[in-house]
């Protein structure tokens, strides 16, 4: 029985043999009342029959009564503390379909009355006979739900048939020969199958989060790219404003320097002339005076020296020819645009060199891909021509004509970026081929055939393709880059040292995986072109 509180409502509705509420009440003939229960136990065990509490004998046992009005005030009191012990329905639970106000937590569902009961509600089903027959399971809401419309009864069978819930009667009518099992099996499989639905949805979160994870990450680097662009941007256009300036000033200083030289000449010129306008004006003045003398001998010996005028030039041909600047902007405007080509040339270049080498791999040298004739280092970095063809197992991957020799790595997607030193060498090929490639017998290297390569000797330095494109060279290359645009079809060199753009494929269609291969050509008796060629970390300088 429920424990009753510990105050006096409780104590005064309390059996004095259990300490509970009472449960039917009886009054014995000294007037104390216990559980019909206690009291008749008590009894039992007893050989006289008296009161527990005021030990009061009676000759024989007493014919117990029901105390009706104690025994409602029982059942009040008994219901006031159940329901206040009991907690009030919250979110998500079963209420009680007897409760008013409040509401309480249902603690089992009848499948016969089709109602959910609380603790105090639930009472009549544990006590009555007729209600212990009925079925009770954990609360559910909504039973009308669970109810067959036609029959009126708890669907507890699953029709594999037509996918459906159904009654006992069912099983006998509409769904007869069809298999059916209890919910409880069916439930247990399609849990089976729900919980493998939400591993699958789970994964396809994840890879949808990954997906956004991998977008983030993309907007990400292409913000850093658009920084640096914009970046790189400023420092050519602000070389190129330098030029600019520097042009205008050339211009400015060669107009002035041609005034100032005609302005010069003028000078020059005015001088001379005021000075013998000076000289004649003197003469003027002698000549003037010698005409008012009256002393005849004076005259005629003066006359003699100033009957000639001061020597003087003549004025007629002479001129100051302004200067002309006719063409001088223009020619100044075509020594500009060659000065930008070739700065902005170089600026962007050093600009496209900095950003490819932002993609740089890893790679090492595959000694299974690498002709009998080649020798690799230990790190798979180095590689050059020996002067011994080794005895090597039979590979479908290796060379057997061509001094070739491909990298371990391979790429399908993206970008990626690698240096090879070919300083001290006299001849050389590098560049990315694809896995299909030929490596038996003669080999022609063309991007048709799958070869994407640059290829130096003696004669110069050449792109190789049908026909090969010639490459300008202004100085002996020490090192080289090659980078690669899988998406977009690219595949770029540059003279890593100069920091200049050597040559570019585009348009190329890549359908299978590339390697980057390298050829260290032959080297003669003497030694030259013996040097390796060297797969190089990436130094970048600003």
């Amino acid at each position: 029985m429920a424990c009753a509180n510990a105050d006096w409502s409780g104590e005064n509705f309390s059996c004095s043999i259990c300490l509970d509420v009472f449960s039917s009440p009886v009054s014995t003939p000294c007037g104390h009342n216990f559980c019909r229960t206690c009291i008749t136990k008590y009894w039992d065990e007893q050989v006289k029959y008296k009161c527990p509490v005021c030990n009061k004998l009676f000759d024989t046992r007493p014919d117990l009564q029901v105390n009706t009005l104690l025994s409602e005030m029982v059942d009040r009191f008994g219901t006031s503390v159940r329901v206040n012990e009991q907690p009030c329905v919250g979110p998500a639970e079963v209420p009680c379909d007897v409760c008013t106000v409040p509401q309480l937590k249902a603690v089992k569902s009848c499948l016969v009355c089709f109602m959910s009961f609380c603790q105090t509600h639930l009472e009549p089903h544990q006590r009555v006979a007729v209600l212990k027959k009925h079925r009770l399971v954990e609360p559910m809401d909504r039973l009308e739900d669970r109810m067959c419309k036609k029959h009126e009864r708890f669907m507890e069978l699953f029709c594999q048939t037509e996918q459906v819930c159904v009654c006992q009667f069912c099983t006998e009518t509409d769904h007869k020969f069809h298999p059916v099992v209890p919910l409880k099996e069916e439930y247990e499989v399609r849990r089976a199958q729900l919980g493998k639905i939400e591993a699958e949805v789970q994964q396809m979160i994840q890879e949808r989060q990954k997906k956004i994870n991998e977008i983030k990450d993309t907007v990400k680097h292409s913000k850093a790219d658009a920084d640096r662009e914009i970046a790189d941007g400023v420092q050519v256009l602000t070389a190129l404003m330098r030029c600019i300036e520097k042009c205008q000033d050339d211009v400015n200083q060669m107009v002035k320097e041609r005034l100032t030289s005609t302005e010069k000449q003028a000078e020059g010129l005015i001088k001379e002339i005021e000075q013998e306008i000076e000289d004649l004006t003197n003469r003027s003045s002698e000549v003037k005076q010698l005409l008012h003398t009256k002393d005849h001998l004076h005259f005629l010996q003066t006359f003699r020296s100033l009957k000639d005028p001061p020597p003087t030039r003549d004025w007629t041909t002479v001129e100051v020819r302004p200067p002309s600047y006719v063409g001088t902007l223009r020619r100044s405007l075509d020594q500009l645009g060659e000065t930008l080509n070739m700065e902005m040339k170089k600026l962007c270049d050093a600009a496209e060199l900095k950003r490819v080498q932002q993609y740089e791999v890893d790679v090492t040298l595959d000694p299974d891909a690498a002709h009998p004739n080649l020798i690799l280092s230990e790190d798979g970095k180095q590689v050059h021509h020996g002067d011994v063809v080794k005895k090597l197992p039979d590979n479908p991957k290796r060379f057997t004509m061509h001094i070739f020799v491909l990298t371990r790595q391979s790429f399908s997607s993206g970008r990626f970026y690698f240096e090879v030193q070919v300083k001290d060498k006299t001849g050389w090929c590098l560049g990315v081929a694809r896995e299909s490639i030929n490596r038996i017998g003669t080999i022609i290297e063309t991007p048709e055939t799958g070869y994407w390569n640059i290829f130096y000797s003696e004669n110069g330095l050449v792109f190789r393709d049908n026909p090969a494109v010639c490459l300008p060279l202004r100085d002996e290359l020490q090192k080289v880059g090659v980078f690669v645009d899988y998406d977009e079809g690219l595949v770029s060199f540059y003279d890593v040292e100069a920091r200049v753009h050597i040559y570019s494929a585009t348009g190329c269609t890549f359908t299978e995986p590339l390697y980057p291969i390298l050829c260290p050509l032959r080297h003669d008796y003497k030694g030259i072109n013996s040097a390796p060629l060297i797969i190089s970390p990436v130094n970048q300088t600003d």
